[in-house]
């Protein structure tokens, strides 16, 4: 590859590592926000606001950390193709995906393949 080339995917590298960081950083944020303000009204039920503000936390990891895996696979694939880097890309990859895996579970409550099994709290379908 040329270094031209290479600077440029470097360069997007690091574009979809900010936006992924970003992501996450301004989610919490929003979720704390939105958390806070919900508290101050003294709108819903304690527990229905901490699930509440745990689900958007969790979600804005969860999409945060799909833009950090996307820019690992760039910069493996693109820039390093070696088999010690996709080596390395493949435990980064195992690791996030039992992360988010693990996310989704806390913010579901239920295993993945049992979505349709019994309908969540948050579901305004199952509220009657």
């Amino acid at each position: 590859m040329t270094t031209h080339l290479a600077d440029w995917v470097r360069l997007l590298t690091r574009a979809v590592e900010f936006t992924g960081t970003g992501i996450i950083a301004i989610g919490a944020f929003g979720a704390l926000a939105l958390f806070l303000l919900r508290m101050a009204k003294g709108g819903t039920g304690r527990d229905r606001l901490v699930a509440d503000f745990r689900s958007g936390l969790g979600r804005s990891i969860l999409l945060g950390l799909e833009f950090l895996v996307a820019a690992d696979i760039i910069n493996t694939v693109a820039i390093e193709p070696t088999l010690a880097s996709l080596a390395v890309l493949a435990g980064i990859v195992l690791i996030r995906t039992f992360l988010s895996f693990s996310l989704e579970v806390e913010i579901e409550g239920r295993w993945p393949w049992r979505r349709g099994a019994a309908p969540s709290a948050a579901d305004p379908k199952a509220q009657g």
